[in-house]
Parts: C-alpha cells; structure tokens; sequence
C-alpha cells in the first residue's frame, strides 16, 4: 500500500477497510472551476467571468479560423489541380507526335472498336496514374503561406 501524507497505514490485517474519510489533504484535483486560470501566459489571465466566456469565445473563433484555412487550402488545391489538368502543350518541331509516340508505346493495347456498325482500329493508351506536378510559384508558394497560417493558428489552439 502507498502511504499518502505522514500518515501510515499500520493494523490493516486482513485489509478490512470499514471507514473511509473525506479528508482530501494529499490528494489534487484535476478537474476546477477557477476564471482565474492562466490561459497561454500569466499575462492571459481572466479577471472575471465575462472575460474567462470571452477567452473561451475567441477559442472557438480560432477553432473556426483552423477549419476555414483547411477548407481554403482544399478549394486551392482543386483549382490548381484543375488548372494543371487544363494546361495546354505546345507540339515543338521535330518532336515526334503523340499518336506515333504510343503506336510505339508497349504499354499501350489495341482493340477493336464498334461505332454504328462500324469497326475501327484503336490503340488504348492511358495517362500515368501517379505524375507528380512540378513547383510552381503561383500553386505552392500560396500553399505554404496558407500551411504556415494553419499552423500558427493550430499552435495557439
């Protein structure tokens, strides 16, 4: 058994515990309602209730704040990825073209493809599956700063 205090369990033969105190002396609780908490800082302490319900709304206003970048990011996000998936390619001369290129292509299979009764030759080709987008300034230079932002915010929360 643990001793709690100065005080010292002796005569507990048998561990027959029939009476129980309700002297808390060496126990702290964890759970108080105190609007004189510090909160970030000694500098942040409440000085009443309207001040402790008004760190708390700020709180839940910060809270909000982190959602909103997030969903902000995401938004960015989308529209780069759609920007990118609308970018044109110049053909440059003396490039081969891109039918060539994936008549060549061992990945690519052929089929044959029924349109109205009609019946073509057709080459399948597919689009690499995990193509990294290179950096660009107007895409990851907003998502850092907004990933900064998230992270402050999420710092003080």
């Amino acid at each position: 058994m643990v001793a709690h205090g100065d005080e010292h369990m002796e005569g507990m033969d048998g561990m027959a515990m029939g009476s129980t105190t309700n002297s808390h002396t060496g126990m702290t609780m964890a759970f108080f309602t105190s609007t004189s908490t510090p909160l970030y800082s000694m500098s942040w302490t409440p000085n009443s209730a309207g001040t402790y319900a008004a760190t708390c709304i700020f709180l839940i206003f910060l809270a909000i704040t982190l959602r909103a970048i997030f969903t902000a990011k995401s938004f960015l996000e989308m529209k780069a990825l759609e920007g990118a998936l609308k970018r044109r390619y110049v053909v440059v001369a003396g490039e081969k073209m891109v039918s060539e290129r994936a008549s060549n292509d061992g990945d690519s299979v052929t089929g044959i493809l029924t349109t109205n009764g009609v019946q073509e030759d057709v080459r399948i080709v597919s689009a690499p599956v995990k193509h990294v987008q290179p950096w660009r300034f107007g895409v990851d230079l907003p998502r850092a700063l907004i990933m900064t932002v998230a992270t402050a915010v999420g710092y003080l929360l």
